[in-house]
């Protein structure tokens, strides 16, 4: 029988009782109201300090920051507005519980089931290129019609993008927020995280409401992001991206690492590259990622399906096309290539890029 959230809430607004001490707790199936009735067993299982006692003391007795910060998260709790999963409660993510330090508190917001679904984590740069984006988006959609639920972090850029592809198909996906569920961040993304729990998805936090978006929530957010999923994605990532921690402790929890190559050129593929170099599967496809996944979904492997070539080319702009190849290429590079003068190259690029073939980014065009 799960214990009452209101004694799990409590505990983690203890001082010195961490998310480690109160999966001890758990794990010996000792109740968290023993540790506010001070029994000694589970002061000692949870680590519990000089500090701690002294501040169940004053919780008792409704005094002090945690007492007030505890009647506030019940309030909001009885509103509706979401719900509290503990340790022992049922429909506790089974696979983020075997992380070294599973978040005591788990506010969801939306369908809590899709949380038992098979996971898989996209993430990548907040200040995505076009092409970053593209790719998010891409696999975001093939994967989770191949029965993942993409889960992301609700960021800017790459992040946003995987949760776009998934509510555009109508699917599930779960957002892990670094502030409590009463608040979205950032702002711009409010209409899509509405959308996220309209098409069936989620919002996850181990942050009590009223928490701000402070920089040392993210961190601890990205080990919630990666422990509720069966492998991390890397789309495009610098070399001091935050995705690199979501990375390093996917590994640490066990889980697959995965991450898309770019072109030696874009200081925001660094991070992917590092990433391959160090045993990350290098992933070009879908199939990829579903062939290292595979006993989650079964033998179940989407075909592949070629991108089509975009139709009604010219020779001369199927020739410029095949010679511009897939990184950022610029005019003077192209003259080199083609032989063709800078007048002549002109109208060509501009019919390709109207024909959604290429596109203009910084330093010359980029093949889509």
């Amino acid at each position: 029988m799960s214990s009452d959230p209101r004694d799990w809430i409590a505990a983690s607004l203890l001082p010195g009782i961490g998310a480690v001490g109160l999966k001890r707790l758990a794990a010996a199936q000792v109740p968290p109201s023993r540790l506010l009735d001070a029994d000694s067993e589970a002061l000692s299982l949870s680590g519990a300090r000089v500090d701690t006692v002294r501040a169940l003391d004053a919780l008792a007795a409704g005094r002090g920051e945690p007492a007030e910060r505890l009647e506030r998260c019940l309030e909001w709790l009885d509103s509706g507005a979401a719900r509290c999963l503990c340790p022992d409660a049922e429909d506790y993510p089974a696979l983020l519980w075997q992380i070294p330090d599973p978040p005591p508190l788990l506010f969801v917001r939306g369908d809590a089931g899709c949380l038992a679904m098979p996971q898989l984590a996209l993430v990548g740069s907040r200040h995505a290129s076009r092409a970053g984006a593209a790719n998010a988006y891409a696999f975001a959609r093939a994967l989770s019609e191949a029965g993942l639920v993409i889960t992301s972090g609700l960021a800017l850029g790459i992040d946003g993008a995987a949760h776009q592809a998934a509510v555009d198909r109508g699917a599930a996906t779960v957002a892990v927020f670094g502030t409590g569920l009463d608040r979205v961040y950032p702002r711009r993304h409010r209409k899509l995280a509405q959308t996220i729990l309209d098409t069936g998805g989620a919002w996850v936090s181990e942050c009590l409401p009223g928490t701000a978006p402070l920089p040392g929530n993210f961190p601890r957010r990205n080990r919630i992001i990666s422990g509720l999923s069966a492998g991390v994605l890397v789309v495009e990532a610098a070399p001091r991206s935050g995705s690199l921690i979501t990375a390093r402790m996917a590994l640490e929890q066990g889980r697959e690492v995965f991450a898309i190559p770019g072109s030696i050129q874009n200081p925001a593929a660094h991070g992917c590259h590092r990433l391959i170099r160090e045993g990350a599967v290098l992933v070009e496809t879908v199939a990829h990622v579903i062939e290292q996944l595979g006993p989650l979904l079964g033998s179940y492997l989407p075909a592949e399906t070629p991108a089509p070539l975009p139709q009604g080319l010219s020779e001369p702009e199927a020739n410029l096309l095949d010679k511009m190849g897939y990184d950022v290429a610029g005019i003077d590079q192209l003259v080199v290539l083609t032989g063709l003068s800078a007048p002549e190259l002109m109208p060509l690029l501009v019919s390709l890029e109207l024909k959604g073939a290429i596109e203009p980014v910084a330093g010359g065009y980029l093949r889509r």
